[in-house]
């Protein structure tokens, strides 16, 4: 049994060693830096109504939700869209290098039209229920990459109606105001389906323009007021000097546990590095951006796991000045300190929650960063840090209560 014990303390270091290798290599190149990380593009607009008269709070609401879903057409991850005063927009999309872009696609009006041969307005977007990229191989070269409409309930009885009555003539497809696609209507329409083709020579200017309608027409004209690519505020080599700072305070830290509680405090290491590793793979799996504020929430919770490790240690301690046995020690210490970790670690919770759920941006990445910390730090210091203790106290050799730090009983 004694042996057993000691073989599984060896496996768990061996299995956490090459996990640490693995992960560093896996991680490194798939987390998601933000904008103060890795740089990027920002663009202010500022809402216009055609009349002159005031944009209005709902109008301003309408176009953060529009900017939304066209931002998702970059593939960016936690992009950073709030309002400034009564009319303004500031976006922030990481690693996006180019402005001219970013605004060719945010500050279009996305105005959809279905006209007849006699310019008439057939539909609208307001009529669209979704609209979606497809690839036909079967069709033309030029007419391969497609855009699939589908219609709302009225909008299918407007699209049944013109069908009928522009049959064999030409319904003309406008966004902003230019000719898409100019299709012959062959036969009646009744399922409210219709197809954009023609004019999209790749597979990425289907879809842009796909997540263009998607998104909706803008409530207001925007105007843009400035863009310009955006720096990393820290760059590479000030994040290198940050990770080397962190790595020297991570060292210090160790010592000092090492030096009060013994094998505990390096066992009590060992659940940092365990803590660390489900921590950035939860991140890396949600496909979470990593920010300057969702380092310090990252900090921050780290100081929570080293917290919940000393009064697990304290208590052990304690426990062996009454005179108990190592291994009994261990069990009661545990017991002590549960309710004081979970305590301390459910209200913290609860504030990241609330953070999370009213806050926006980079605060939402501190919230999040701070509660999946708070959750690996009760998993690894309950668990992991008892599963150590436990089957060391039943190897002979760490017996004695002075690899605990105790070295006086009683006192």
């Amino acid at each position: 049994m004694r042996n057993l014990s000691g073989i599984k303390l060896i496996i768990v270091v061996a299995a956490i060693a090459v996990a640490l290798v693995l992960s560093f290599n896996t991680l490194k190149d798939n987390l998601n830096l933000g904008l103060d990380l890795q740089g990027g593009t920002e663009v202010i607009l500022q809402g216009i109504n055609d009349d002159g008269s005031a944009v209005t709070d709902q109008d301003m609401e309408k176009l953060v939700t529009v900017m939304r879903e066209r931002v998702d057409a970059f593939g960016v991850s936690e992009p950073i869209i709030q309002r400034e005063g009564s009319d303004r927009l500031i976006i922030q999309l990481a690693g996006v290098d180019d402005p001219d872009k970013a605004i060719e696609q945010l500050g279009r009006t996305a105005k959809l039209e279905f006209r007849g041969p006699d310019g008439t307005v057939i539909l609208t977007g307001a009529d669209l229920e979704e609209a979606t990229y497809q690839y036909n191989a079967s069709e033309p070269t030029n007419q391969q990459h497609q855009i699939a409409l589908e219609f709302t309930s009225e909008g299918t009885k407007k699209f049944y109606e013109a069908t009928a009555k522009y049959l064999g003539q030409i319904i003309s497809i406008y966004l902003d105001d230019k000719e898409i696609s100019s299709p012959t209507v062959n036969s009646v329409i009744p399922d409210g389906e219709a197809i954009i083709s023609g004019g999209y020579t790749t597979a990425d200017e289907a879809a842009a323009d796909a997540q263009i309608i998607n998104g909706g027409a803008l409530p207001v004209n925007v105007e843009i007021l400035s863009k310009s690519i955006v720096g990393p505020t820290l760059g590479q080599d000030s994040l290198s000097s940050s990770m080397k700072a962190s790595i020297i305070g991570l060292i210090i830290l160790a010592f000092w546990l090492i030096a009060l509680y013994r094998m505990p405090g390096v066992w009590g290491c060992v659940s940092l590095v365990v803590y660390g590793l489900i921590l950035m793979w939860v991140l890396n799996l949600i496909n979470a951006t990593l920010t300057l504020t969702s380092i310090a929430g990252f900090i921050l919770s780290i100081g929570v796991a080293i917290d919940a490790n000393i009064i697990i240690y304290e208590r052990i301690k304690e426990e062996m000045y009454t005179g108990k046995s190592v291994k009994a020690s261990i069990e009661a210490g545990f017991k002590r300190a549960f309710w004081t970790i979970f305590d301390s670690n459910l209200t913290t919770l609860i504030a990241a929650i609330v953070l999370y759920y009213f806050g926006s941006g980079t605060i939402k990445g501190f919230a999040l960063t701070l509660s999946i910390g708070l959750i690996a730090s009760m998993f690894t210091a309950i668990t992991f840090t008892r599963f150590m203790l436990r089957n060391m106290a039943d190897v002979d050799c760490f017996r004695d209560k002075k690899f605990y730090g105790v070295t006086e009983e009683g006192n």
